[in-house]
């Protein structure tokens, strides 16, 4: 069973592929009753990567657990109708339409609010939806490029990409926050309240201190320069001897001491702050764990408090003693097997709770479930 805390509240997701329906994914997991409204042909996301043999997409079965699957086509007068008596119903309305679109389909702001004056509207955009750049075109890299949340990645001259897409994941976390805020906020006033979330704005809003160090001369965020971003051998990605790799995050300097103790290099603690790009030392650290496989390194820095970690394969996450021991993943097996990672909170002592299937319904169905009143 979902968690209790939004046990009641109703909500309508018309977004697609992975902002939206992530929030709306964590809201079913808070307890709401999340009905997923899709187009006749469904969310693009149905199609993405290797298909089930039902022809769908495990990431869009993923990402839709919990939730009612519903098809509305929003090109005819039936299918706004239905729409408008949903949203009437509703507590929460998630939508992802490209700024001025849901308006052009007869839902705009004054319209919702005739409809719902209780509803709760987050509306996800790339940009905002206002500003001059609200109508452009993007998707996560190109988000994280504006933000600043390329700019100080990587650690060899370059900006990395990073998997999963950055941008898209915490927008639907943003969302998710603020939605539950402004239901909290509703029960004291009785009006909901209709959220801009700009996937752009929700990496920049991480980017304070870079921005603050930007202003001051030598601190600005030069790739491969600062302790962050690798340039610093004491807080960096190494690879093994068999090819696979390790972190090293040993920015305290007992932990930084600890390490060096246990590789038997006690000159190395003195040299821990050198001038970044800390080329000659981080090349030392790099023969250094190239000399041994994972397994070694596991065995020797595994105990050692000094914020040692391999960097884990996708397959070996769910028997990881740590991962397995939270049961934070569910695995599905079958000839469409999946392994799904759960609501990320432990409540009360309890670990979370397995997702059901998403489930198909009719408005019909809908409606008679979201009684006016109930």
């Amino acid at each position: 069973m979902p968690l209790p805390f939004l046990a009641g509240v109703r909500a309508l997701d018309l977004s697609q592929y992975i902002p939206g329906p992530y929030a709306g994914l964590m809201l079913a997991d808070l307890g709401a009753d999340v009905v997923k409204v899709e187009p006749p042909g469904g969310d693009p996301a149905r199609m993405l990567g290797p298909r089930d043999r039902d022809g769908v997409s495990p990431f869009w079965k993923l990402m839709n657990g919990g939730k009612t699957i519903l098809t509305v086509d929003l090109k005819t007068d039936a299918g706004k109708a239905g729409l408008a008596d949903l949203i009437a119903r509703a507590d929460v309305l998630i939508e992802s339409y490209r700024p001025g679109v849901f308006d052009r389909l007869g839902f705009g702001r004054e319209r919702l609010t005739a409809l719902n004056l209780r509803l709760v509207h987050a509306a996800l955009s790339g940009y905002g939806q206002t500003g001059p750049w609200r109508l452009r075109t993007g998707h996560d890299l190109n988000y994280m490029a504006l933000a600043g949340g390329l700019v100080a990645s990587g650690a060899d001259g370059r900006p990395v990409m990073a998997a999963p897409p950055t941008a898209d994941f915490a927008s639907g976390l943003q969302t998710a926050l603020a939605i539950c805020g402004a239901l909290v906020g509703r029960g004291r006033t009785g009006c909901g309240a209709y959220i801009d979330v700009s996937l752009t704005e929700t990496v920049l809003a991480w980017q304070s201190h870079m921005l603050t160090a930007a202003l001051r001369p030598g601190f600005g965020p030069a790739i491969a320069a600062n302790l962050l971003n690798g340039g610093a051998a004491c807080y960096r990605i190494y690879r093994a001897a068999n090819g696979r790799f390790v972190t090293l995050a040993a920015i305290e300097e007992k932990f930084w001491q600890n390490f060096c103790a246990a590789v038997k290099c006690p000159g190395w603690v003195a040299r821990q702050w050198e001038p970044m790009p800390q080329t000659v030392l981080i090349g030392e650290l790099d023969a250094l764990f190239a000399g041994r496989p994972v397994a070694e390194w596991e065995a020797l820095l595994g105990p050692v408090d000094c914020c040692f970690g391999v960097v884990v394969a996708p397959a070996e996450l769910p028997t990881h003693p740590q991962i397995a021991a939270r049961g934070m993943v569910a695995r599905h097996p079958g000839p469409d097997a999946t392994v799904e990672a759960l609501f990320p909170a432990h409540v009360d002592g309890h670990p979370p709770a397995l997702r059901p299937s998403p489930i198909v319904a009719t408005l019909d169905a809908v409606r008679a479930r979201w009684t006016v009143g109930a």
